[in-house]
């Protein structure tokens, strides 16, 4: 604890613990975040990290929580060196208009797509720009602005929430899966996505469709550091290891969209397991002897999607 006390003691170090304890932070608390691993090597690192709300419930919440973010990421792609945050144009496929949530109203240049914009074997769609966030980038910029408000990061596993719950007033649950153990939460489970980082031979858009009868989602994130190519959704599965297979399919499965894509030079394989579950938990408890637990987590493919109107929120509850 570096011989100081902490006000509020923030458990996780992925996208969403570190946007609660930035703002918490920077609202003028004490703020200390425990991380089990680097931050470099949390789930949020692999993500491809487009701003558009994915496996994330309950829709109403969400779209406040989205609504509230974006207002952030905003003002962060003005400096998208240091930030990781940058507004790209973009394709949904398979997606109209009226199926979107009311966030979408404060989405730029969102329109249907037109007939000659669709891929072949696309019969609509809808074109917008959004963030899309460089994330190993990103993390690095909350991780220095939290210490730059006076947090501080510390590499620590927690095996009980007790023990941050000693040591400070204010503890925030950010632990992604680990709150399956740790909150205990068995509705939580993991949903692996697997991914693939090519040389990109000039695509400047993203592209994101769900496919019929496919397990995955096909995207394409044009990224500084290559094209992140995607990607799976294996429910229940804590399978770490790269599958080549799968990785063939992907780039397979993107070069239809993109023909370019057939042969390109793979850079980086990667895999992460979102923390899947039917509603994201976004609560306050009491703790026997005083402590008050604020629990945010459970956010499924969408972290980085909701991060700043959730953890606006839980700096609210943690403060009430």
């Amino acid at each position: 604890m570096n011989g100081r006390k902490s006000d509020v003691l923030v458990v996780g170090g992925g996208v969403i613990g570190l946007t609660t304890a930035v703002v918490l932070a920077e609202g003028g608390l004490r703020v200390s975040l425990w991380t089990r691993d680097p931050v470099g090597r949390t789930t949020s690192a692999v993500a491809g990290a487009l701003v558009w709300p994915y496996r994330i419930e309950p829709a109403r919440r969400v779209s406040v929580w989205l609504e509230r973010s974006l207002d952030h990421y905003e003002r962060l792609a003005e400096r998208p060196g240091t930030t990781g945050v940058r507004i790209v144009p973009g394709l949904m496929a398979n997606t109209r208009l009226d199926s979107l949530g009311g966030w979408a109203a404060r989405v730029r240049e969102l329109r249907e797509a037109r007939p000659e914009e669709l891929p072949d074997g696309f019969a609509q769609g809808v074109r917008a720009a959004v963030p899309l966030v460089d994330m190993p980038v990103h993390l690095r910029y909350l991780k220095a602005r939290l210490r730059a408000a006076g947090g501080t990061v510390e590499r620590r596993a927690v095996t009980d929430l007790a023990e941050p719950a000693s040591l400070a007033p204010v503890v925030v649950n950010c632990t992604g899966l680990g709150a399956r153990e740790l909150a205990p939460d068995v509705s939580l489970y993991p949903v692996r996505g697997q991914v693939v980082v090519v040389e990109n031979p000039g695509i400047d858009e993203w592209f994101v469709a769900a496919l019929p009868g496919s397990a995955g989602t096909t995207y394409l994130m044009p990224h500084p550091y290559g094209l992140l190519l995607g990607g799976t959704t294996t429910e229940h599965s804590w399978d770490l290891r790269i599958d080549p297979a799968e990785a063939e399919v992907i780039v397979a499965r993107c070069a239809t969209v993109r023909p370019e894509l057939a042969g390109a030079r793979v850079l980086e394989h990667r895999v992460g397991l979102r923390p899947g579950r039917a509603r994201v938990r976004l609560e306050a408890v009491n703790r026997p002897g005083g402590a008050r637990l604020v629990h945010n987590y459970g956010h499924g493919g969408a972290g980085v999607t909701v991060a700043w109107g959730c953890a606006e929120e839980a700096a609210r509850l943690a403060l009430e």
